[in-house]
């Protein structure tokens, strides 16, 4: 706890400018203590007497709580601040521009931190064997072998505990050798004094050599000869004035400024790292005031900034993007789709077997559920709304990323307590992580692109995550958790969420550095702008974006909610229909998973050719007919009408959501975050028809199902009969514009393209008077092109 504490201390001093930078750290310093706290107390109070925990054997009137089984639980923690503490300098460390030596050297030393996660998963190793020797031995089974005596296997893990700290703090000593380092490695962190140095250094890049430019005239021209002819000049690039130092802000007024007159004078860690602004801008205004004194250099266009930790170059606006364009950044944000869909099937699995483990009942199983779908209400229109708002997709992304790297985490304590409550955190804080995922993802596929094509790129998308939620329930099945039958072998499960957490954490550092595009409101507005006049219609007093947008929350509403009930008593119906089946429920629930994907893929080309509105009706049509009839229907036509609902039910979900968006302009945010959080309708209706199917059998639980997706039926027979939100739904499918030398030709380039045409002719006819009345602005002929309103 107090390395940690110093590591976050010295994060502080770093935070001048760096607004979400310092809060995160502050939060991370008081999780850091408040756990260490929490820690420490039940140490000391591990045993009711007190005095308990200093006997051996333990009196059997004393009460004591296992203490490996302590530290297993409290392991999340640890894994958490070790990852926050390695990750969070490090985008603050990568923009800095400095030369490559330099940077390498810092972003190594900030990365010793690695060495002490590593060490911790070691000791939790050690600490889960101890905690396996010490079930075994309550069993009357362990053996007084290594592999299976407590007291042995404890004794490790104790002593990873201590090499843990020790290694802590020598990571967090390794920033203050820096001065001994360049005295004894001069070379390797000295700075690019003249062009000179960067012969034979190995460390240097080829971005190095405006270093040796920008350096004093005293050292960068001492090993140029100087030419007695050329006269100097301030426009001349040999004429030299004390260069202000890239790593610092501008010159203020002030006793207490770091001076750099000196060239051999290095800054201290402090100064080097505080620095505000070091980027590609700032360098060319210092270069222009070092050479020709007041000139000022042209500005760089203003970039994006993500979590005030980085600048980067602002890609095209996804909403002007053509498709070909928006190939790239919509696969990259599908592998989150892909994500998900795989931790949905995971947890529908270990939700089984932690029942049949726990012995949990059907009621705390549904709770699960509602669980894991009820952190969609809660995210979106909290934490996630803002962050969405405010920083945009990006962020949006890198946060529902990290929370669910943490709720993978935090599964460790109610696997190894084997406790109920535990686990219900650890599925809600999963939601909470995918719901923020959603509230970005969604929107990004719709709006990247031309929008005439946002359902068919939605629905690949939820196509590939439905291809997640067939392979994670095989995969966990067969592989992950086929030998989960009781609690020591439920503590084997955290590696795999282990390593679910180090790809989350790893994928939200890619994704950070990764080009993402945006879309502001103001271009979101300029988009809904251009079909106003049918936006602008009103439909029961609302404009009918809106009146599109309500109907289409409750129809996705409802639609998540008869989608989770069906496959919250999939397995079970199989059961009561197909009672003797050789197939097992299992495998033909992976069969509809199958199908449901494939829907997708199909709904997604039928898009290309059919109006997204009818598809909806057609859909929903078939969802109700199917579960009305799997109400009636046994052996494998009842199976086959389940599996016929799961194929009807695909496309919906994207047909709602890209429908609902359209010409919302400056409030599609707000919209795809109510959109986001009417997804809880998963863990409603799942609740209303579990007491149905334990009353009046699981056949007859089915009309919940047919009622739900008839309310949500309201929604296409809404686009259906209203004239004005046909208009509006309906895609418009635009013409590509002329291309002339790889650009489109807009009036002005085809006016000009006329009128030379014109001139030649003139001139081959030797009419020069004519010629000059031709090209005067004046001219008749030149107003007509500039008013053409056709598209080339």
């Amino acid at each position: 706890m107090a390395t940690k504490t110093s590591i976050c201390l010295f994060y502080l001093t770093l935070s001048k400018n760096q607004p979400v930078f310092k809060w995160t750290t502050i939060s991370t310093l008081v999780v850091v203590n408040v756990a260490g706290l929490a820690l420490t107390f039940l140490n000391v109070f591990q045993c009711r007497p007190i005095g308990a925990a200093f006997e051996d054997p333990v009196p059997q009137d004393a009460r004591c709580t296992d203490i490996v089984i302590l530290y297993l639980s409290s392991a999340p923690v640890n894994i958490i601040t070790d990852l926050a503490i390695l990750f969070l300098p490090m985008p603050i460390l990568t923009r800095m521009r400095l030369p490559r030596n330099e940077k390498i050297i810092l972003i190594i030393t900030f990365s010793f931190g690695a060495f002490v996660a590593v060490v911790d998963v070691v000791r939790i190793a050690y600490l889960e064997s101890a905690a396996l020797a010490r079930l075994r031995e309550r069993g009357g089974t362990a053996g007084l072998n290594k592999e299976g005596d407590y007291s042995w296997i404890a004794s490790l893990s104790f002593m990873w505990s201590a090499v843990e700290v020790h290694i802590g703090i020598i990571c967090a000593c390794v920033p203050g050798v820096k001065p001994l380092v360049a005295k004894l490695f001069p070379r390797l962190l000295g700075r690019i004094k003249a062009a000179g140095d960067l012969q034979g250094n190995l460390f240097s890049g080829p971005g190095d050599a405006q270093w040796a430019n920008m350096a004093p005239k005293s050292r960068s021209t001492s090993s140029v000869p100087k030419s007695p002819s050329a006269p100097r000049s301030p426009t001349s690039p040999t004429f030299q004035t004390p260069a202000l130092s890239p790593m610092a802000p501008a010159p203020q007024p002030g006793p207490h400024r770091h001076s750099i007159s000196d060239p051999d004078q290095g800054m201290d860690m402090m100064d080097f790292l505080t620095t505000p602004d070091t980027t590609a801008a700032t360098l060319r205004t210092y270069e222009t005031h070092a050479t020709h004194g007041t000139t000022r250099s042209r500005p760089r266009a203003p970039s994006l900034t993500v979590f005030d930790f980085v600048n980067v170059n602002n890609p095209k606006s996804m909403v002007k993007m053509s498709n070909k364009e928006s190939i790239f950044p919509n696969a990259l944000v599908t592998i989150l789709f892909f994500l998900w869909g795989f931790a949905y099937g995971l947890l529908d699995v270990l939700n089984q077997q932690f029942q049949v483990v726990v012995g949990t009942s059907s009621e705390q199983a549904i709770g699960l559920h509602a669980a894991y779908y009820g952190a969609y209400f809660v995210a979106p229109l909290t934490f996630g709304q803002y962050v969405f708002r405010k920083w945009g997709f990006k962020s949006t992304f890198i946060t529902g990323l990290c929370v669910y790297g943490v709720g993978t985490l935090v599964f460790w304590p109610s696997a190894v307590l084997a406790s109920f409550p535990a686990f219900l955190v650890s599925n809600f804080i999963i939601g909470l992580g995918v719901a923020t995922l959603e509230t970005a993802g969604n929107p990004f596929i719709a709006l990247c692109g031309p929008p005439e094509y946002s359902e068919v790129r939605l629905n690949i998308s939820q196509g590939v995550q439905a291809v997640g939620s067939i392979l994670s329930p095989l995969l966990a099945q067969q592989v992950l958790f086929k030998n989960v039958l009781d609690a020591p072998s439920l503590i084997d499960v955290q590696w795999t969420y282990l390593g679910i957490a180090l790809f989350d954490i790893i994928l939200a550092v890619i994704f950070y550095y990764l080009p993402i595009p945006e879309a502001t409101n103001d271009e979101l507005e300029q988009v809904a702008e251009k079909r106003e006049s049918v936006n602008r219609h009103k439909v029961f007093g609302l404009p009918v974006i809106f009146t599109t947008l309500i109907f289409g929350t409750f129809s996705e509403f409802c639609y998540v909610g008869g989608q989770e009930s069906v496959s919250s008593f999939y397995q079970e119906y199989v059961a009561a229909v197909r009672p003797n089946s050789t197939i097992s429920p299992f495998n033909y629930h992976a069969v509809g998973h199958t199908v449901f994907a494939v829907g997708r893929f199909l709904t997604a080309a039928l898009g290309l050719f059919i109006k997204p509105r009818h598809l909806l009706l057609a859909l929903f049509i078939g969802t109700i007919t199917t579960s009305a009839l799997a109400m009636t229907l046994l052996a494998y036509r009842g199976v086959a009408m389940l599996i016929l609902i799961q194929f009807f039910e695909s496309g919906l979900f994207s047909l709602i959501f890209a429908i609902s968006l359209r010409g919302l302009g400056k409030h599609t945010k707000w919209g795809a975050v109510i959109l986001a959080a009417s997804t809880s309708g998963g863990a409603i209706f799942p609740g209303v028809m579990s007491p149905v199917a334990r009353s009046r059998g699981v056949q007859y639980a089915f009309a919940v199902a047919v009622a739900v997706f008839s309310f949500g039926a309201v929604m296409p027979m809404y686009l259906e009969s209203v004239p004005a939100a046909k208009k509006q739904v309906d895609p418009v499918i635009t013409k590509t514009p002329r291309i002339v030398l790889g650009e489109p030709e807009n009036r002005e380039k085809r006016g000009n393209r006329l009128l030379g045409f014109v001139k030649k002719r003139r001139k081959r006819a030797g009419d020069g008077e004519s010629s000059q009345t031709t090209t005067s602005p004046d001219h008749p002929g030149f107003g007509h092109v500039e008013g053409d309103k056709r598209s080339g």
